[in-house]
Order: structure tokens, then sequence, then C-alpha cells
């Protein structure tokens, strides 16, 4: 009689027609992927969804959590800030004129010179590693020590770049050296997060495109526009809404290197939610605000996806 050996022979069905178990973990119960899932299912609830829901309840009354009552005032505070000559309207919406022009600075900056840094990092060269981590080596470092950093470098008084420079320029309370300062300052801090982005999309674009284009003759140029860009097109939409949202949500540098001068120019959407929750007491309204702005970004980040999305179809 033919014997036939046992890790060859099919395995039998389970009762119930289910997988048979392998190494005592049964495979295809329902609640596996769940359990998975669970510990961050829990910190989403506990620290974005219950928040979020709260924090919406609290733009529907007129709060202040020093005060036992907080009245009930509906969707008052989000007219009140579409409302033209009101309290707190013309502040928010210069608040979000200067976020949309420090968006409107940095994003360019923050797209182009990271991605020649990758592509110079992507190239084989002795030290390579090295200055791998000096350019990555600023993001590292919290919004505090850059901002004292810079706030030091470029003081008009006392600055060093002033000293050297032997002009005392108003760095940090004039207009437009205040945006040259912020956007400078960011762009420093955060090129090589993005730099690192991209240099490990451009590690993925597979070799043998260009040893194709090269055959056929292409240049640098054309290397670059028909196969470094269309294969970057994916971490391209992912490194431009990132920086969109951390632009938009610029708080740290201004409030350390300008607060907000001259005059409120330079005081960005958080800034004032920051000021009109906590210095006025105010959490109410300044709930409202940070939904609108919230709002808004989300608009944007959806168009810009589309836009990319479109391109890569068409």
């Amino acid at each position: 009689m033919a014997v036939t050996d046992a890790r060859s022979a099919p395995a039998r069905a389970a009762p119930g027609g289910r997988e048979p178990s392998r190494g005592g973990v049964r495979r295809g119960g329902l609640l596996t992927p769940y359990l998975f899932l669970l510990p961050y299912l829990v910190l989403f609830v506990g620290f974005v969804l219950i928040p979020g829901v709260f924090g919406f309840w609290v733009s529907l009354h007129d709060y202040n959590y020093l005060l036992p009552g907080k009245p009930w005032v509906g969707f008052g505070n989000y007219v009140d800030l579409f409302t033209p000559g009101s309290r707190d309207s013309g502040d928010f919406w210069r608040a979000m004129a200067a976020t949309g022009i420090f968006t409107v600075l940095s994003v360019p900056l923050l797209l182009v010179c990271p991605l020649a840094v990758a592509l110079l990092l992507n190239r084989t060269f002795p030290g390579r590693s090295f200055f791998r981590a000096v350019f990555f080596a600023p993001y590292v470092l919290g919004v505090a020590v850059v901002g004292v950093l810079f706030r030091f470098i470029l003081d008009p008084n006392i600055g060093l770049v002033n000293y050297y420079l032997g002009h005392p320029f108003p760095w940090t309370t004039a207009v437009p050296w205040a945006w040259v300062s912020l956007v400078g300052m960011t762009v420093w801090w955060t090129l090589g997060f993005n730099a690192i982005i991209y240099l490990a999309g451009l590690q993925d674009i597979p070799v043998e495109l260009y040893e194709a284009a090269r055959v056929d003759g292409a240049s640098r140029w054309d290397e670059f526009w028909n196969v470094t860009l269309p294969g970057l097109r994916p971490v391209l939409m992912f490194v431009l809404t990132v920086t969109i949202l951390a632009s938009a949500n610029m708080f740290g540098q201004s409030y350390l290197l300008t607060h907000g001068a001259p005059g409120t120019t330079t005081r960005t959407a958080i800034m004032l939610v920051a000021q009109t929750g906590f210095g006025s007491n105010r959490q109410g309204v300044a709930a409202a605000m940070s939904y609108i702005l919230a709002v808004v970004l989300m608009a944007v980040s959806v168009l810009n996806i589309r836009l990319l999305q479109r391109r890569e179809g068409s």
C-alpha cells in the first residue's frame, strides 16, 4: 500500500467549511481585523473624534471655561465671523489673509528646493550619507529652538545678519522683511523632511526607464520631465498636500520671531485662535474660527488631489 507524505496531503476542511488553523491561530475570524485596528481606533476616538465633536459643541455656545454658564448661541459665532463690522470678523479675515500670504510664499519654495536637494543627494558621491543627515538635521529641532535661534540672528538691533551686512534691515518689524524672515526660517527648518520624501520616491523609479531614455537620445532635462516627474507624481501629491496643511497651520514661527508684527500683519489664523481662546477666554468664538479654517483646508486638499489625479489620468 502506498504511503502518502503528510506534508503533501491536502488539508482537511474544518467543520463548518472554515479553513483549518495554522500554528494554533485560526484564520478567517470575523473579529481578527478589528482586533488589530483596535489600538488605533481607541487613540482616534479618544484624541480626534471626541475632541472634534466637543469642539464643535463649544463653537455653538458663548463658551468661557471660567464661567459656570455656557449660553447656547447656535451658529451665532459663525454668523458673526461672516458679518462685516462685527467684533471678530475683521481680525479673523485679516489673520486668514496673513495665513494665505505665508502659504503662497512658502509652499512653492518647499516644493522646488527640496526636490533640487533630493536630486543632488540621489547621486553617488563621497560623503553622500553625511550630507543627507546635514540637510535633515534642522527638522529634528523644535520650533522653540528654531524660533529663538532666528530671533537672535535676525534681530534688527543686535542680530548677526545686520552686523555683518552693516545695515539695519527690519527683518522682524516691517514688511516685506518679516515675510522674508518667516518664509526663510520655515524653508530652512522643514526642507529636509520634504527632501527625504522626494528621495524615497526617486529611489522607487526603475533605473530601466532612465536607461531606455538615454538609448533614445534623451537629454538630462528630457529625463527629468518625462521620467522623473511622472514617477514622482504620487509623492508630489503627498508633499503638496502636507506642505499646504503645515503652512496654513503656522503658529510657532510667527509667535516667536515677529509676535505678529508689524501690528497684526503677520498674525496667522492659528495665532488669533490661540489669543481669542486663551487670552480673551472666548473659547466658543475660537472654536468657530478653527472649524472655518478646517473646512477651507479640507476644500483646498480635495482640490489639489482632484487636479493631480486629473493630470495623471490625462
